[in-house]
């Protein structure tokens, strides 16, 4: 079965240059198939589209009506393809953006004029969620992932190194000591995260790899970082949580770092999408924009 598209393309050329034969040269076909390609679309729509003799090729009224359509048409499947491969030379259009709650906030947003600035063509439609998205079924273009990634189904980049902190209120820590090694952790109140994560409310994992689980305890379990971190300064108990969230604190001294000599897990942010597909212009951009903007270290790590 010939393919209508290149059908049309034929007929138009033929219809344009008023000949067969000249419309064969033009396309690198020959006349015979050119012929074929025609009465593919006169059975089809069951008109006559060109009268036909040995002098000359005059397009029937039903001939006319469909060449129109055919040039407009085909100038749509043109300008489709020329916007598509724009779309992956050029930062166009709109950017889908799923980032984590807490990471958005303090490092994501802050960031967008200036991303927005260099690419004023390019708007972002940005989701602040910490639950775990399905890219494919809900249409976003890039998400942040940050921890040890499990779906092999997505292209990930590293963009910047997650490390963890433990750290308390001085008050806290006048009031209940400062644990010196793991083992004190047990008689300390431990803040537990509760999303799904390696991070999580009843263990904290220390060693590079995270190969090292303590069980802890405490009076408060949050799914939010902000949340934890606001507890800590009141001097609720110790936080285990990455330094892009306590970084401020512990510099000025709000909170302050203990177990130092037991260093946490090192997570990573990712940037991730789906595979299969050829990585478009605009998700390329932001991907290189935020590996830039957090290499060689982080902001949130500097002077700690």
């Amino acid at each position: 079965m010939l393919d209508r598209v290149t059908s049309m393309q034929v007929f138009v050329r033929v219809a344009a240059l008023g000949s067969f034969s000249a419309a064969a040269r033009a396309l690198h076909l020959s006349q015979t198939m050119v012929t074929k390609h025609v009465a593919a679309l006169e059975n089809r729509l069951g008109v006559k589209l060109l009268n036909r003799s040995t002098r000359s090729l005059v397009l029937t009224e039903g001939g006319r009506d469909y060449l129109a359509a055919c040039e407009r048409i085909l100038a749509e499947i043109e300008e489709a393809e020329a916007s598509a491969s724009l779309d992956r030379i050029e930062p166009r259009g709109t950017l889908r953006l799923n980032v984590p709650l807490t990471f958005g906030f303090r490092q994501i947003v802050p960031a967008l004029a200036e991303f927005s600035g260099q690419y004023p063509a390019l708007t972002v439609d940005l989701g602040l969620a910490d639950r775990y998205v399905d890219l494919i079924e809900e249409g976003w273009d890039l998400a942040i992932r940050i921890g040890r990634l499990k779906d092999s189904s997505l292209v990930a980049r590293r963009i910047a190194p997650c490390r963890i902190a433990v750290c308390a209120a001085p008050s806290y820590l006048r009031a209940h000591g400062t644990p010196k090694t793991l083992d004190d952790l047990s008689a300390h109140n431990c803040l537990g995260y509760t999303l799904p994560s390696a991070v999580n409310a009843d263990r904290w994992l220390f060693g590079k790899d995270g190969d090292m689980a303590v069980p802890v305890k405490g009076n408060l379990r949050a799914n939010n970082g902000d949340a934890l971190l606001a507890a800590a300064l009141a001097g609720q108990g110790l936080i285990y949580q990455p330094t892009f969230l306590v970084g401020d604190s512990l510099r000025d001294g709000s909170l302050v770092r203990v177990l130092a000599d037991y260093p946490a897990q090192e997570l990573g942010v990712h940037a991730v999408l789906p595979s299969g597909r050829q990585t478009p212009a605009k998700v390329r951009a932001f991907s290189e924009f935020l590996a830039a903007r957090f290499a060689p270290e982080p902001g949130w790590d500097r002077n700690l």
